[in-house]
């Protein structure tokens, strides 16, 4: 039987939220490959060896993953979230392109929920209108890039999801994020904090920007800004879907 790849999004953290579509994939896996959280989310069984490996080090995760199908296995990539944001998607194209020998190898992408879309349900509707996401880790970007991106998208008036906002190598550039904000928003504009979105401990916080402070947030937080129009309802936060 020829091998493929599936790379797969194992939504936010909740298994009610892993798509029937990628159990069903899993389950006609061989191999399972990514990073250790993601992998132990996969239940053992015969027949399945499960490859886990650290983070940053998604090239080779990916070639692993095409060499193992181009051997005739049949290959499952594991990310959180859905796998073409922020995720391992770009990282087996990438490996792909520099490697021209695994053209041959089927590769399938196969959605899940990410992290924003859950925190926006949680929240009510902050994403209503025109948005965007921007991933506040420098690891693979400059800082000129995020701060240039955080004053783009703020004139633009969208509302916005930010990943990976602040880590315990990165403890002072979510601040800076927040002062960028608030210099091109203005202290009023509404800010949610969604922590470990889906799961049981799940906390939501939302506050002005003025109020906001750079503890607020860590990497296990998807952090929401509205636009100009996005207001809380009650107990809920929305962004109006017209804009005038």
């Amino acid at each position: 039987m020829s091998g493929w790849v599936s790379i797969v999004g194992l939504g936010p953290g909740r298994e009610t939220l892993v798509t029937p579509e990628v159990r069903q994939i899993i389950s006609q896996a061989t191999d399972v490959i990514g990073y250790i959280p993601y992998v132990k989310r996969i239940a053992p069984r015969d027949g399945l060896t499960l490859h886990a490996t650290d983070n940053r080090v998604e090239i080779d995760r990916a070639t692993h993953a095409l060499t193992l199908a181009q051997q005739g296995s049949r290959v499952v990539v594991v990310s959180s979230g859905d796998p073409g944001v922020f995720a391992m998607a770009s990282a087996v194209f990438e490996a792909l392109e520099a490697q021209p020998q695994f053209e041959g190898v089927e590769i399938t992408v196969q959605p899940g929920i990410t992290a924003m879309l859950a925190a926006a349900a949680a929240a009510g509707a902050p994403l209503g209108h025109d948005f965007c996401a921007i991933n506040l880790s420098d690891n693979l970007k400059p800082w000129s890039v995020i701060e240039h991106r955080l004053r783009m998208a703020s004139r633009a008036d969208f509302a916005m999801a930010f990943y990976n906002p602040r880590s315990k190598s990165r403890p002072h550039q979510f601040g800076e994020a927040l002062e960028i904000l608030r210099e091109e928003c203005g202290p009023d504009r509404l800010i949610t904090f969604a922590r470990n979105v889906t799961h049981d401990d799940q906390r939501l916080n939302t506050v002005t920007l003025g109020e906001a402070t750079e503890d607020m947030a860590d990497m296990r937080t998807v952090v929401l800004v509205g636009n100009s129009a996005t207001r809380r309802v009650g107990p809920y936060v929305y962004t109006p879907r017209s804009a005038s």
